[in-house]
């Protein structure tokens, strides 16, 4: 997907590339050949005279580190969080927002729908997220063309809103809400984890955490939009509002986003030789599984709590709202000691935390176990979501290679992602219950995987960061 650069000292000149992976060994020379694969667009004069690796001992972190800087490079850190927190709003937060749209699918527009069938709307565009997001845009992005799958990606993920707005059928939906939409977010998710990495070195997933912060954000700010408006003006315009806000927002990305450098070689689709390293291949089960679970309570929670009668519909669509709220916080604080403890330690637990947290959701039969389900739930599934991308990368044997193993892992748990939320559809008829298990279950799969995976990788000494 990318190699990792940085910024040298401007009175030391470039330091001569050393082995790093493959790509290194094709390109051992000094960081000014480099210079050649990165569109001059996307570079300042200043960049240019000083790329050099990442593990130059000059490097400085674009966030928190006292100054040898060049002039504007923290500032230039700062846009490209910014950036990548509206990309994240705008992909992985149109899909923690669907299950507004789940419910009101349910009782409105295909109430003549079942609710299996309605979230394979959802779940074909969560789908295409990561599909696109994890094969396709590599190459593209790879190839020097950052700017246009922010751009594109943008278009898309509007134009499918707006195309939303107008919809009767559940074909129209199918094909504006989750192919279009899930082909734009895709576009715009790479550049979300791509090109941020590249400013950081000590913190990185900490500005991780506070970019997918943004994903939170969107599921917060697009359920109460959609509520609150809805009532008022009529789905139509409640979604084009929708719509308008993306677009405002997605404004701040295709102005200020901007790589360093891109690979030199473009990277393959599939990598075989990976297959062998145990431990990313328990890791990607693991996602696949977890994906398959995790997003089932964001889809299905505001039904269950107006269907019960734990709450009136008024209160039940905020259900969501408090999950993706929590989730923020879900997404910040665990990252700020995955760079102290390693990143493995932090997604095996909270991922437990989630499946105990899932085989709970049967008793919930009141307001406020209701709010501490979500609460609970919205903040432990939050960091799994964050930090699987830096846990692939701790596990890609090959740094060259590490954007090839990141789209195999996500592409395979995008099929997770995929076939959950419908069969934990087809279950509600027989109560739920049989979701609760079903969700529970994939999350303990997914936590032992995970789990497996560190310990082939550093063994059984859990002081040991991993």
């Amino acid at each position: 997907m990318t190699l990792y650069l940085g910024l040298a000292s401007r009175s030391n000149p470039p330091a001569p590339l050393a082995g790093h992976g493959r790509m290194a060994s094709r390109n051992n020379s000094s960081a000014t050949d480099i210079q050649s694969c990165i569109p001059q667009e996307d570079i300042s004069p200043s960049d240019s005279r000083t790329l050099a690796l990442q593990d130059n001992p000059n490097f400085k972190d674009g966030i928190g580190l006292k100054s040898e800087q060049l002039p504007g490079e923290t500032f230039t850190a700062c846009l490209q969080v910014l950036g990548a927190f509206f990309l994240m709003m705008n992909s992985w937060g149109i899909v923690n927002t669907f299950g507004a749209f789940q419910t009101y699918y349910e009782t409105g527009l295909l109430s003549h729908e079942t609710p299996s069938n309605i979230s394979w709307i959802g779940s074909v565009q969560a789908f295409l997220l990561l599909v696109v997001g994890g094969l396709i845009s590599g190459p593209i992005y790879d190839a020097g063309y950052l700017r246009a799958l922010v751009l594109v990606g943008s278009i898309c993920n509007v134009f499918g809103m707006m195309m939303t707005s107008i919809c009767n059928e559940y074909w129209q939906v199918i094909l504006a809400q989750g192919v279009v939409m899930g082909i734009g977010a895709g576009g715009l998710l790479l550049p979300s984890i791509a090109v941020m990495p590249q400013y950081f070195t000590k913190r990185k997933a900490f500005a991780t955490g506070i970019a997918a912060a943004g994903s939170s954000i969107g599921g917060v700010i697009y359920p109460i939009v959609f509520r609150e408006l809805q009532p008022r003006i009529g789905f139509g315009w409640a979604t084009r509002v929708i719509g308008f806000i993306m677009f405002a927002t997605l404004l701040v990305p295709i102005s200020v986003m901007r790589a360093k450098v891109f690979p030199s070689v473009r990277r393959p689709l599939f990598d075989k030789k990976v297959l062998k390293y145990i431990p990313y291949d328990l890791f990607t089960l693991g996602a696949f599984f977890g994906f398959m679970g995790m997003y089932i309570p964001m889809y299905y929670i505001s039904s269950f709590s107006i269907n019960n009668g734990i709450v009136d519909e008024s209160l039940g669509f905020y259900m969501l709202t408090v999950m993706n709220a929590s989730s923020v916080f879900g997404r910040l604080i665990p990252n700020f000691f995955a760079d102290l403890t390693g990143t493995l330690n932090i997604s095996t637990p909270f991922v437990l935390f989630c499946a105990i947290v899932s085989f709970a959701w049967p008793s919930v039969q009141s307001v406020p176990t209701l709010v501490l389900f979500c609460i609970f739930y919205g903040f432990f599934s939050g960091t799994f979501v964050s930090v699987s991308g830096p846990c692939i990368a701790s596990l890609s044997p090959d740094m060259a290679l590490v954007g090839t193993h990141m789209g195999m892992s996500y592409g395979f748990g995008a099929l997770g992602l995929l076939i959950g939320n419908p069969v934990a559809g087809v279950l509600l008829q027989r109560g739920w219950t049989a979701v609760a298990m079903f969700c529970g279950t994939c999350n303990v799969i997914a936590a032992v995987c995970i789990f497996a995976a560190r310990v082939k990788k550093t063994g059984w000494i859990l002081a040991r960061k991993a």
